[in-house]
């Protein structure tokens, strides 16, 4: 059964590897890779720049079966991350199935049954092939990534941003690209720099400005900054005792517990997302007290409105070094708070002159022929203080992410896009031979071990092994039908529903049978990580629970004795009781006849 697999970056290569093992005679899947670009890493190789890392941690990231060695930093640098790609590829000995510098060009209906898909190659001139070729395949796996085309609004008047004659005192070049063309601070030394988007690209973006030595930094959102919070919890300081050790520091994306906030979590308890809406008022009260502020950790700027500010709605913002430079106008909090506890700006992160503030501001409506920025009126205090400022960029950057197109697919196939792939966000319902993995964004949280798990989860539904009827699917973010990104997850709750419906997910009693106290106690403290669900089930491992008792058991025991009570006895304990709640309310419910078990 011959799989083309669209794309090499870590989507891509997890599902090329999870296809060959678990090939057999029923199923002999023979995936092949093809990949345009001359190497293996996606948007982690081509779509990088200078200094940056990544904000998900590495115990989250990394593939379920070849994890990182212990003692390397939480947080990878980009080229780290696509060494380790590298590495997995000669792991699992996928690296001859990869076809770079191989485009595809079409995807069309094979009349006998499955995909013709033809492509072409970069002959030795660097030209592409003219006459393209075909593979018959069986399936095909999109693997193409979010961000790849990039996004670029129409903003008018920028045309007089580009106008030398205004910016002949400066005597520099003006420019405008989208944040796909940055590569290093050497771009914006002594610019004045505009950039458009405050997501973590937007905040890397800002933060290399003041770091590079820009003139000027206006940093631009829409309506207000997703919330914003370090990577990892850490530098604090709390009644004069700081919490500032590296070696002690936690990944954020490793603090959400298991036990009855993501596994078993009774269908009324899901749907109500109560979850997220208890867990936001905690959350929001612990950062005001740590921080002064709600909106996000040591944020005193850019806060999103009020029905939009909580983990059910966005994208939390793990890019937080710019913030020092962002706050500088407007933080400002009574002496005996501070002393009671405050966020410690790390120094890396400070100002190397102190007195450069990057500037927040909202979206300009337009440019003026002078090539001033003009800004709508709003009460936000950034928009109020920015009114009485005289905004020339000569640099304006698109830092506004990026939007998917499948011009490769034919028109006449009536192939489904991302957004109509109603099967748990991976297939349409009836064209499970066409396959979208890598296409959710989690809150908090990261894309390749999702692209693992929705992997598992496509050949468990081509081999008919999923569970029937699929529950409701109430891991989707809350958004309105204007928003933009409409394929938002959250991460812990998506992971553990497809574990639920491949039969993945252990029960307790069966784990603690089978992998003993010390993995049970991981599971349930520690974080939705695709590890768990290869303890037991269809794609057990037996690397799982040595994983299990090292690296992933030191997530959990690095919060202390304090931290585990706060963020993990306690909302399990609450947690189980409103499950218990609820299940004790539907079998008096089923007593009485109204509710069918």
């Amino acid at each position: 059964m011959k799989v083309v697999v669209i794309g090499a970056g870590p989507s891509g290569l997890v599902a090329c590897k999870s296809l060959l093992e678990a090939a057999s005679e029923d199923f002999p899947f023979d995936p092949v890779v093809l990949e345009q670009e001359a190497d293996i890493g996606g948007t982690f190789r081509f779509r990088s720049y200078q200094n940056a890392t990544l904000v998900s941690s590495k115990q989250l990231t990394s593939f379920s079966d070849f994890r990182l060695p212990f003692d390397h930093p939480d947080h990878l640098t980009l080229e780290e991350y696509v060494e380790y790609l590298r590495e997995y590829c000669k792991k699992f000995d996928i690296t001859d199935r990869i076809r770079l510098e191989t485009k595809v060009v079409n995807v069309s209906r094979d009349p006998a049954g499955g995909h013709i898909v033809s492509y072409v190659s970069k002959a030795p001139s660097g030209e592409w092939e003219v006459t393209p070729r075909t593979i018959n395949a069986s399936y095909v796996a999109l693997c193409t990534g979010l961000h790849v085309i990039p996004a670029i609004p129409a903003v008018p008047g920028i045309e007089h941003v580009l106008n030398a004659e205004n910016h002949v005192e400066s005597g520099v070049t003006p420019a405008a690209f989208h944040s796909v063309e940055y590569k290093s601070r050497a771009q914006l030394v002594g610019r004045r720099v505009m950039i458009l988007g405050t997501g973590e690209t937007g905040m890397d973006l800002a933060y290399e400005a003041a770091k590079a030595g820009a003139k000027e930094a206006v940093l631009c959102s829409r309506s207000g900054q997703v919330d914003l919070f370090p990577h990892a919890l850490n530098d604090f300081e709390i009644f004069g005792f700081k919490f500032n050790s590296k070696k002690s520091s936690v990944p954020i994306d490793s603090l959400i517990t298991n036990l009855a906030e993501t596994a078993y979590v009774h269908p009324w308890v899901a749907s109500t997302h109560i979850r997220w809406f208890v867990s936001d008022f905690v959350i929001k009260r612990l950062m005001w007290f740590l921080t002064g502020t709600q909106a996000g950790c040591n944020q005193w700027v850019g806060e999103l409105e009020p029905e939009r500010l909580g983990r059910a709605y966005v994208f939390l913002n793990k890019s937080h070094k710019a913030m020092p430079y962002i706050n500088r106008p407007y933080k400002s909090r009574p002496a005996i708070l501070e002393y009671m506890s405050r966020y410690i700006d790390p120094p890396e992160d400070m100002p190397p002159h102190t007195d450069f503030t990057v500037d927040l501001a909202p979206f300009p409506t337009h440019f003026l022929p002078n090539g001033r920025a003009v800004f709508p009126s709003s009460k936000r205090k950034d928009a109020i203080r920015i009114q009485k400022r005289d905004v020339r960029p000569d640099l304006v950057i698109y830092a506004t992410g990026y939007r998917q197109e499948f011009s490769f697919l034919d028109k006449d196939g009536g192939y489904p896009t991302p957004g109509d792939a109603d099967v748990r966000n991976v297939v349409r319902t009836g064209d499970e031979s066409i396959a979208f993995i890598g296409f959710v964004r989690p809150g908090v949280g990261a894309i390749p071990p999702i692209s693992e798990m929705q992997t598992f989860f496509w050949i468990s539904l081509l081999k008919g092994q999923v569970k029937t009827p699929l529950p409701p699917p109430h891991y989707h973010l809350l958004v309105k039908d204007t928003a933009r990104i409409k394929y938002g997850v959250d991460h812990s709750a998506y992971m553990s529903t497809l574990a639920k419906d491949i039969g993945a997910a252990p029960g307790l009693w069966e784990l603690w049978w089978e992998c003993g106290t010390h993995v049970l106690v991981c599971y349930c403290f520690g974080a939705a990580f695709t590890t768990f669900y290869r303890l037991l089930g269809p794609y057990r491992s037996s690397l799982a629970p040595q994983i299990c008792k090292t690296e992933l058991w030191d997530t959990v025991t690095r919060r202390g004795l304090l931290g585990n009570f706060i963020m993990g006895l306690i909302p399990m304990v609450f947690y189980l009781a409103v499950n218990g709640l609820a299940l004790g309310l539907e079998l008096l419910l089923t007593l009485g006849g109204l509710v069918r078990l």
